[in-house]
């Protein structure tokens, strides 16, 4: 896991491709939700939603990918744990590239994320996205870097 402003992304460019970065730092809130295709294997995709009671949100993770999640406009919590020993939920889907996990997790981190602060979570990291910490709204880019 990493986390840090969008204004040092560059900083990382031996982990993330270019144009990721370039997609990225260039991003503007005002952007419309949907499916950026970066190139043959690499997509943004741009989300707009409520944030969730903590209850109400699952943990997740994938296998193919790794998730730059940096929200645009609002705010939200994320939480992240190691993937070892943790319970499946919902057997993993290689078309969505995604498992879930029993949300009885009580050893985790908490990350608070605030417009234009980036979180970069790797495939053995569970993660528990789109948790409310406010009631905004929530504008989020998650970019998806394929590593396999």
């Amino acid at each position: 896991m990493i986390i840090d402003d969008i204004s040092n992304i560059k900083k990382y460019e031996k982990l993330i491709p270019e144009n990721i970065i370039e997609f990225l730092t260039n991003l503007k809130s005002d952007i419309n939700a949907g499916r950026y295709e970066i190139d043959s294997v690499n997509y943004v995709n741009i989300d707009e939603y409520t944030p969730r009671d903590v209850n109400l949100c699952k943990f997740e993770a994938h296998k193919d990918y790794i998730d730059i999640q940096m929200v645009l406009q609002g705010e939200e919590a994320i939480d992240i744990t190691g993937v070892k020993d943790l319970e499946i939920s919902e057997a993993y889907d290689a078309k969505r590239d995604i498992m879930f996990f029993k949300s009885d997790i009580k050893d985790f981190d908490r990350i608070h994320l605030t417009p234009y602060k980036f979180i970069l979570i790797y495939p053995h990291e569970a993660h528990r996205p789109q948790v409310k910490t406010t009631d905004t709204n929530v504008k989020k880019a998650v970019a998806k870097v394929r590593i396999i």
